[in-house]
């Protein structure tokens, strides 16, 4: 089987500096092509690392992409190591520096010497033009495997990826079907389902195989599969997934691969109604999940982060001496929290949370990652505590995300 490799090029990644998100973008594209990816590999910007990766990942794979380190400063030397590690010699592409000319003529800005060498490519490589960038990619062949050299800004390498790479790869290799079905899972944990669907995952062929994707107190499971006859693989995979379905139907979200802001969304925009948010220690986050989403206006409308007291008496009128009484972080909060949202945004529903995030602020009874959500409409609204125990930005995520579930699961009752 024709195999991939990634190899991502820059100190930034290997001190955490940047997170690596080329690769994994790559990995998933590759995989839609049918492109297996066996092997990731992060370097520094150090010539004898990055030569000792390029004669390693040929072994592992047929095919390598590398990212990084194509930029106009010193830092930046994967070309010239290209260039002697393929035995060529450096020259101008003129398709190149015309695109370096035209990128810089279109934003009025003075050309230099340092911008024009970007232009200068090994003379044994195929030249892929950027239409985003001044660094052009470059394709090379050795030893029977084929390596591409790609820009490491992210928007570059996935014009390039998409509009030259993949396309010239499938023209030179056969590539298998890859197969993926995956579904979502909420309030239960990992090894509760793996007990559940024991015996389907015995029972299962062993082309096609089920992976547990635990996050954020949801769980997807993946059955993925690799064959030749796409037809007959998509059937068989789609009667597999069906069975699964049926065996978790209890605490099915979704049979898609997608997160939970977008199935709330779905469910919204199915009923023609819009949510508002009141939000305390996400600090806006649960708006910001909602509104990441494409076309978002047409069911969110909008949100107040009413942290302090305040803030909780001025936008959303909630009642000074019960803030004093029993504090913020309460179920009497925030369920009025959630009627004064609606009072002010007129949504058809509204999510409320009010928390401590931590690692401190956390009192007798009310210990850091107690939280409370109220979720509704204009006729009920319910409140709910839960307890989270990791570090402030997870425990914000865990609460963002079981709020809109327990939103989903409220609309889905009225149904």
């Amino acid at each position: 089987m024709t195999q991939a490799s990634i190899i991502t090029i820059g100190d930034e990644l290997l001190i955490g500096q940047v997170i690596d998100t080329n690769s994994a973008w790559m990995a998933q594209e590759l995989n839609r092509s049918g492109i297996r990816v066996v092997r990731r590999v992060a370097v520094g910007d150090v010539w004898d690392e990055i030569w000792a990766a390029l004669d390693e990942e040929q072994k592992q794979a047929d095919i390598i992409l590398i990212t990084g380190g194509l930029g106009p400063t010193a830092d930046d030397i994967t070309k010239p190591l290209l260039c002697k590690y393929f035995d060529g010699s450096m020259i101008i592409d003129e398709a190149a520096k015309q695109n370096v000319l035209d990128i810089f003529t279109k934003l009025n800005r003075p050309i230099i010497e340092r911008n024009l060498k970007q232009a200068e490519v090994p003379d044994v490589c195929t030249v892929l033009q950027n239409k985003r960038g001044t660094a052009p990619g470059m394709l090379f062949h050795k030893n029977e495997k084929v390596f591409i050299s790609l820009p490491g800004v992210p928007h570059e390498m996935q014009g390039l990826m998409e509009t030259e790479v993949i396309p010239f790869l499938l023209t030179q290799f056969r590539f298998p079907a890859i197969i993926h079905k995956t579904l979502l899972t909420a309030g239960v944990g990992e090894s509760f389902l793996a007990e559940l669907i024991s015996n389907f995952e015995t029972a299962l062929p062993a082309h096609i195989k089920l992976a547990y994707l635990p996050n954020y107190g949801m769980v997807r499971l993946r059955l993925s599969a690799t064959g030749l006859n796409a037809d007959a693989l998509e059937s068989e995979i789609g009667q597999q997934f069906e069975n699964l379905k049926s065996i978790v139907a209890d605490h099915l979200v979704t049979d898609m691969d997608e997160p939970m802001q977008n199935v709330l969304g779905k469910l919204l925009t199915a009923k023609g109604k819009t949510v508002c948010t009141a939000e305390s220690c996400t600090g806006g986050y649960i708006a910001h999940l909602l509104t990441s989403i494409p076309g978002s206006s047409a069911f969110f409308d909008g949100g107040v982060i009413s942290y302090s007291y305040r803030a909780k008496e001025d936008l959303l009128r909630v009642d000074k001496s019960t803030l004093e009484s029993v504090g913020a972080v309460s179920e009497e909060i925030v369920l009025q929290m959630a009627r004064g949202a609606l009072k002010n945004l007129g949504s058809g529903y509204v999510i409320a949370v009010s928390g401590i995030m931590g690692p401190g602020g956390g009192m007798p009874g009310k210990p850091a990652g107690t939280v409370w959500i109220a979720v509704g409409n204009n006729n009920k609204i319910q409140a709910h505590q839960l307890h989270f125990r990791f570090d402030r930005m997870r425990n914000i995520q865990l609460t963002a995300v079981n709020a809109l579930n327990l939103l989903r699961k409220f609309i889905l009752a009225e149904i």
